[in-house]
């Protein structure tokens, strides 16, 4: 069985969890820029959690399917049509052979997730189907999908009907407030500095991309506010959620593609429960940050797990593995 992308959209990939435990290799994990979305997908089709998935940014594709299958859509909202009939996130979608998957308007956020009742035929490198995109391996063709490509599935399957309500969806503000604790090289920063940067409404770059979310900040941060200790550092390891500040002053996220190690002073960290809603953001977004204590971050991380185990049991999915984020 196969799918036929009549149009590809504007950047679609094969993504899974990616491959954690490499970055000593110079390997970034990758994978789904938002894997707590991607997981929800698999979640409603009854899949393992690290089934590959397609993700889909910014402009979705038009997809013809060839074979009776089920899939869930979840992450970002676009106006979605199944033969012209309008579909919904969060819930199975019963496909039939001949009908044709288009996704037209995005409402909010900036990527989705089309989950499958199906294993991908994909190779496996470094045990992951996930497409790096920067670096160009994995995935199909080891680049995102293209016009006229084709994707095989094998051990296809119908799904049992399942659906989220609006209580277990996820949510992806206008302007969302990222909470962070501090960052390894905090210190190097002015204390004028560091209360800018947690007074400022920053907006995402168009420069941006999976290696790297950069923002400009509404109020400069001038290499000249940095402190007097801001000589060369270092490099040291990042992970994503990382957040640099060169001398330019306009801050870096590291994200799912980023680079290993860095060298520009870290002044925050995203923590571990929000991380995945960098998946949703686009050029011109704005964001805010929250500086919160190693205590309070486990907590939120704790209520967090809570919130993905009630879903699991709406879903009686309670013989699977936990759901985390």
């Amino acid at each position: 069985m196969s799918i036929h992308f009549i149009r590809a959209g504007l950047q679609t990939s094969i993504q899974d969890m990616g491959r954690p435990g490499l970055m000593h290799y110079g390997i970034p994990q990758g994978g789904a820029a938002d894997p707590l979305s991607m997981k929800m997908a698999n979640l409603l089709l009854g899949n393992p959690f690290n089934n590959p998935v397609l993700e889909i940014t910014l402009i979705g594709p038009r997809i013809e399917f060839d074979d009776d299958i089920s899939i869930a859509i979840t992450g970002a909202r676009f106006k979605v049509f199944l033969n012209s009939n309008a579909v919904d996130n969060f819930k199975v979608i019963q496909v039939k052979r001949g009908d044709t998957l288009e996704f037209s308007k995005l409402i909010n956020g900036a990527r989705a997730y089309i989950g499958f009742s199906a294993k991908l035929s994909i190779p496996i490198i470094f045990d992951s189907a996930a497409t790096h995109l920067i670096s160009g391996f994995g995935g199909h063709r080891r680049g995102a999908i293209a016009n006229n490509d084709r994707i095989y599935f094998k051990d296809i399957r119908i799904a049992e009907p399942a659906y989220l309500n609006r209580e277990f969806q996820l949510n992806y503000q206008a302007r969302p407030l990222f909470r962070v604790v501090d960052g390894a090289e905090k210190k190097r920063f002015s204390q004028s500095t560091v209360e800018n940067f947690y007074k400022s409404t920053f907006q995402v770059s168009a420069q941006s991309n999976r290696m790297g979310i950069r923002l400009l900040p509404s109020v400069t941060l001038k290499s000249g506010t940095l402190g007097e200790t801001l000589e060369e550092m270092i490099s040291s390891g990042l992970q994503p959620g990382s957040i640099q500040v060169p001398n330019s002053g306009e801050p870096i996220i590291s994200f799912i593609e980023g680079q290993t190690i860095g060298g520009y002073p870290r002044i925050a960290h995203i923590i571990r429960a929000d991380i995945h809603r960098l998946g949703q953001l686009k050029a011109q977004d704005k964001i805010n940050f929250q500086l919160v204590s190693q205590k309070d971050a486990k907590q939120i991380l704790r209520q967090k797990q809570h919130f993905l185990t009630k879903i699991q049991e709406k879903l009686r999915m309670e013989g699977e593995s936990p759901l985390t984020i």
